[in-house]
């Protein structure tokens, strides 16, 4: 794999995720305000690890810890988060909609 995709992708591919949870869940909510919602997300998740509490520290330790909260802040997981929802949320209004009308 391309380095440049094995330091990004990992964190856009995150924030996808998160873009489509939001859409099974919330399905009466537009694609514009649950791409609002994943990123508001993501950068809450991101910006939490500012905070280093012990028992939050403990939780991060773990694999499934590290996985959803992440272990330190980096202002370019970010950038990673809104590319990855933008393009997600690309995908679902213009190449998703072209299938469903076919």
């Amino acid at each position: 794999m391309p380095a440049f995709l094995r330091e990004h992708a990992g964190d856009a591919l995150w924030a996808a995720m998160i873009y489509f949870g939001i859409r099974l869940i919330f399905t009466s909510w537009s694609k514009g305000w649950s791409a609002f919602a994943g990123l508001l997300f993501s950068w809450f998740i991101e910006c939490s690890q500012l905070i280093q509490v012990p028992w939050l520290n403990e939780i991060r330790s773990t694999t499934l810890g590290a996985l959803v909260l992440g272990r330190g802040f980096l202002v370019m997981d970010l950038m990673r988060y809104a590319v990855g929802i933008l393009g997600v949320w690309f995908v679902d209004r213009y190449v998703l909609k072209a299938e469903t009308e076919r």
